[in-house]
């Protein structure tokens, strides 16, 4: 666990994505939650030592940052798109994934998906303690993402809005949203940004995310204008030199070239 802030912590070598903690007067907030149930369960008897959890904040509905929250009995908050999202998943989606990680998993005795009990559109605000948290809509790496901006703070938690050190999964991204998100971002007044997965990061990572947004958008459709069909592009085009080339980017190039033909090739 990691202290970014006076009040702020964040744990970024859990499998899975970062989950952080706000520690205020009136107690604690959780952003995102842990994968892994061995993980969940240490993550919360660390965040003890700070006082009750009062919320947790779901930023996306990706498994990997909402398997978490069965593991604690606190109203969970997200954007609507998330809670559908979350009451739609399959449990046995997320036990052939935790038998991924490791073959000895077993499932936690009457295991579900909690959804979120509290949701909105597009902003909501609240208050706890001597902190503010001002939660935005900022669609990009899926419909339903979710920034949290913590003046007091100025910490703000993007989810897999941004990554560091590792290439953006696109598959349900909306690139022209995905860009004007991170452009709002960057107008906040912050020290830090809390990816979704990576370190923690300087405001001036926001400039790069984008330029790797607009890099992989420009990659894709200079290849359709060559000719290129889906296969040819995933076979023969680099979609993110930025990183090295291991097997995390091979996969993360072939599902970004595919969604990203699929839109520009008014697919989607």
């Amino acid at each position: 666990m990691e202290k970014i802030s006076a009040n702020t912590y964040v744990e970024i070598s859990g499998r899975g994505c970062n989950h952080s903690l706000v520690a205020t007067s009136a107690g604690l907030v959780m952003i995102d939650t842990p994968m892994m149930p061995e993980d969940a369960l240490t993550w919360k008897k660390q965040i003890a030592q700070f006082g009750d959890l009062k919320y947790i904040i779901n930023c996306e509905p990706h498994t990997d940052h909402v398997s978490g929250n069965f593991f604690f009995d606190v109203p969970i908050i997200a954007h609507e798109g998330t809670r559908n999202s979350v009451l739609e998943a399959k449990v046995d989606d997320y036990f052939n994934m935790l038998k991924r990680f490791n073959p000895a998993a077993t499932p936690p005795p009457g295991y579900f998906f909690r959804p979120p009990s509290i949701t909105f559109s597009e902003r909501m605000t609240f208050c706890l303690g001597d902190h503010t948290f001002q939660l935005v809509h900022t669609p990009g790496h899926t419909p339903y993402q979710v920034a949290v901006y913590v003046p007091e703070e100025k910490v703000v938690f993007t989810s897999d809005n941004v990554t560091y050190g590792v290439p953006p999964f696109m598959h349900q991204a909306l690139p022209g949203e995905w860009i004007t998100s991170l452009k709002r971002l960057r107008k906040l007044d912050i020290a830090r940004v809390v990816p979704g997965h990576g370190k923690v990061c300087a405001t001036e990572h926001l400039d790069t995310m984008v330029e790797i947004i607009e890099g992989a958008v420009d990659t894709v459709k200079a290849a359709i204008e060559k000719g290129m069909n889906l296969d040819e592009i995933q076979k023969n085009v680099v979609l993110f030199k930025q990183f090295p080339q291991n097997e995390r980017t091979a996969m993360s190039q072939s599902i970004g070239i595919a969604r990203l033909y699929e839109i520009l090739r008014g697919k989607v």
